[in-house]
């Protein structure tokens, strides 16, 4: 006798089944400022600005996925290759995506990067339902560095609370980033960058009861000790807060540019995980 399959169940297998299957058409507008920059601050105004990938042809209240790249804290695009390949992989599959730059360092420091970040969700939450996106369905991701910026926006609830958007993600997606102090950040303080260190500044120093829904990515060949960050990142989350599990996807043999050089393709367990995740 077959198995009868709950009617939610059935709607997270029918969305997966319909993002796996080949990508449609996207259309893309780019270069939208995001923030009103109030005196001539010329960097500011150069790189705070996304891009907008939307399927051509949406199902109606469609997630919508604001993304940020990596690249160090100081350097990356959100129209790099491999990142502007994945967010046009996500369109095609129904799923739209807010790619943002951020102000990098050192032409700014630590939290400055993350405010922007921040700047950027409100920018889509405000604008989500003129894209016939569900503003109830915002997920907040990134890869390496934005891996980072988008745990400390999950685990810090003071950035997306003064953007005034606490509480608006339903999720977070978090590909190869740093949850200890970032390296980046150390040089910002003087401090050598191959020293590890917990502060203000790391997502392991905010883990907490009640933490949002985390969905962690890493490649089980990732940079030295980067892996068993995200490890030590779940546990707590877990074991320490007693957040319900956490989503952890180790992607095997994935390097730490190869688990967003083939994200989406077929058979991708990173990609199936972040379908899994949105669908739920």
């Amino acid at each position: 006798m077959p198995r009868l399959i709950s009617p939610i169940l059935g709607l997270v297998l029918a969305f997966i089944s319909q993002a796996l299957a080949e990508p449609g058409p996207i259309t893309e507008r780019l270069d939208i400022p995001y923030r009103e920059i109030t005196n001539a601050d010329n960097y500011a105004a150069q790189r705070c600005k996304l891009d907008v990938y939307l399927p051509a042809a949406p199902a109606a209240n469609f997630p919508i996925l604001v993304w940020f790249h990596g690249g160090g804290l100081s350097g990356g695009d959100k129209a790099a290759g491999p990142e502007q390949a994945a967010a046009r992989r996500l369109a095609g599959r129904g799923i739209a995506v807010v790619a943002a730059n951020y102000r990098l360092s050192p032409q700014v420091k630590f939290p400055v990067y993350l405010e922007d970040a921040a700047a950027a969700v409100r920018w889509t939450a405000s604008h989500a339902s003129g894209f016939g996106a569900d503003p109830k369905k915002i997920y907040i991701g990134g890869y390496s560095a934005g891996g980072y910026v988008s745990a400390m926006l999950a685990l810090d609830a003071r950035y997306l609370h003064d953007a005034g958007v606490a509480g608006t993600a339903a999720g977070f997606i978090c590909m190869s980033g740093q949850m200890t102090t970032h390296f980046t950040v150390r040089g910002e303080t003087s401090l050598p960058k191959d020293t590890v260190i917990v502060n203000d500044a790391a997502p392991l120093a905010h883990v907490r009861a009640g933490a949002p829904r985390i969905l962690l990515l890493i490649g089980d060949k990732d940079w030295p000790a980067r892996l068993e960050e995200n490890q030590f990142l779940a546990a707590a989350l877990h074991r320490v807060a007693k957040n319900p599990p956490v989503p952890f996807v180790i992607v095997k043999d994935r390097n730490h540019g190869t688990i967003l050089s083939r994200f989406l393709e077929n058979g991708d367990p990173a990609g199936t995980a972040v379908l899994d995740f949105i669908a739920r």
